[in-house]
């Protein structure tokens, strides 16, 4: 870290943005902060401590300032504050993102840093410009990229499992930091629609801003209102950029085109169309990848990557098209995307007795579980498809209705079970899915345990099967309730059992 602030520092900066509605920092106006966080459990000496959250009780308060907070920010005021300096504001998103900007001093400014946004393939085209960027750096004798993902978050000192897809602007801040001080000069993150829509990711650059793709997502009374406010979220990221990478093959991609244009200085193209500044095609499937050709204003070159699905051709060229606007020398593209694996991203298994395979994969939402689906379909044509999946609790409630419907079109046998119901009932979840998969006349099971379903799924496919395991991979933690519980990844049980198969 460089340079601390004052707590009038901080006023000064919120007041600025219209953001006080009260306050009282009295003689501690001039003392330094030397931290900021929002858990209590999280505290130092000279602590900037912000009150947020569903959950939070003023016990947090009182713990927060015994630890070492010496002034809170929050929305109301707390009695639990005593007579502690405090600072209220009418709108905690956007004031904890100034807070973090000026606490580590604008340090995203000495990163390279990629956002990527869309429905579906964050997670997977993040991996391959991680892979990419990491082959380019080494070369370059110089420290691995960093990665802010719903997967895994990697900075040069944090290296762990996500819970969100993009965190709190004080955590965001933190990678940062921390990535900067590691000596890393690239970070590729993924950004959702709630990160821009809550201001996240507010004051930051992005050197490269994609838009992979939109469809229906995370409609709810704690997310979006609709479909309109999902988008247009989305969209925002634009205002916020250098360069804008657009899927050309996305629905509504003049809108995103038109407002890619307006956003960032510099507009790159990539899909499956001739017309994409970065065009795909002669696409070749193969049990080990994907091979296809890109061409663009510097090269025409053949590419492959070493993971399946077929809609993953279109998340390579994304990662094409923003290493082509970064400079990034054609063959570390190429070495990279050969390598690129993301953890448990269309993972496939089989069994040693039987003609049976077990895919594992994330998709969760309706475009990547048609994806999925269509692409098993011409990957492992005329096979009987069994699914194993649930859906999350107090959020994206359509998700229930679309992916209940897409299971029982596509689907031989379908296994309801659990995936991150928090503070929801795992059977209520599942019970709201059966409706929608008894419309198309499917057969389900409805098996709370998740590791009981996959078991089951496993154990009566019989032969010239498939089985989908989706939306948890390679996680080992179930939020039930308000904790997030340790469990077996998903790969690791499917591997287990099919030892027996």
């Amino acid at each position: 870290m460089e340079k601390r602030h004052t707590i009038s520092e901080f006023a000064a900066l919120l007041k600025e943005y219209e953001l006080i509605s009260e306050m009282n920092i009295g003689s501690a106006d001039g003392k330094m902060i030397e931290y900021i966080s929002f858990s209590s459990a999280d505290m130092r000496n000279n602590t900037l401590f912000v009150c947020k959250g569903k959950h939070f009780e003023e016990k947090y308060l009182a713990d927060a300032l015994e630890r070492g907070a010496t002034v809170y920010v929050s929305e109301k005021k707390y009695e639990a504050g005593g007579n502690a300096p405090y600072i209220i504001v009418n709108d905690m998103r956007r004031a904890m993102a100034l807070i973090a900007n000026l606490f580590y001093n604008d340090v995203w400014k000495k990163l390279n840093i990629i956002g990527i946004t869309g429905t579906k393939g964050k997670s997977t085209t993040t991996y391959f410009m991680r892979y990419i960027l990491d082959d380019f750096m080494k070369a370059e004798k110089k420290p691995n990229s960093a990665v802010i993902s719903s997967i895994d978050t990697y900075d040069g000192v944090i290296n762990e499992e996500s819970h969100l897809t993009t965190p709190e602007a004080f955590m965001i801040h933190k990678h940062y930091n921390n990535a900067v001080e590691s000596g890393i000069e690239y970070l590729t993150m993924e950004v959702s629609s709630q990160a821009l829509k809550y201001h996240r990711v507010m004051g930051i650059t992005f050197d490269v801003a994609c838009f992979l793709n939109i469809g229906q997502d995370h409609i709810s009374d704690v997310e979006h209102t609709d479909f309109d406010d999902y988008f247009n979220s989305k969209l925002k990221i634009f205002s916020q950029c250098r360069t804008a990478v657009v899927n050309l093959n996305a629905d509504r991609a003049d809108t995103i085109l038109a407002e890619a244009k307006k956003g960032a200085e510099k507009v790159i193209t990539f899909g499956l169309m001739p017309d994409a500044d970065v065009f795909g095609y002669d696409i070749v499937t193969s049990d080990d990848g994907i091979a296809f050709k890109v061409r663009t204003p510097l090269f025409d070159e053949e590419f492959k990557i070493g993971i399946r699905g077929l809609f993953n051709v279109q998340n390579a060229l994304a990662a094409v098209a923003m290493c082509v606007s970064l400079g990034v020398p054609q063959k570390y593209i190429r070495s990279g995307l050969l390598k690129a694996r993301a953890d448990g991203r269309m993972e496939i298994y089989t069994a040693r007795k039987k003609d049976l395979s077990v895919i594992v994969d994330y998709a969760h939402n309706k475009m990547s579980m048609e994806a999925l689906f269509e692409s098993t379909q011409k990957e492992f044509p005329g096979k009987r498809i069994s699914i194993v999946f649930g859906c999350p609790g107090n959020k994206a409630y359509g998700r229930r209705r679309e992916l209940g419907e897409i299971a029982g079109r596509y689907s031989d046998a379908i296994y309801l079970t659990e995936e991150d119901p928090g503070e929801e009932s795992v059977v209520d979840i599942c019970n709201e899915i059966a409706k929608y998969v008894e419309k198309e006349h499917a057969s389900y099971k409805i098996i709370p345990d998740r590791r009981e379903a996959i078991r089951e799924a496993i154990k009566n496919a019989g032969d010239n099967s498939v089985v989908l395991v989706t939306a948890k991979g390679r996680e080992t933690r179930q939020k039930r309730g308000t904790e997030y519980i340790e469990v077996v990844s998903d790969v690791d049980m499917v591997q287990e059992f099919l030892r027996d198969e």
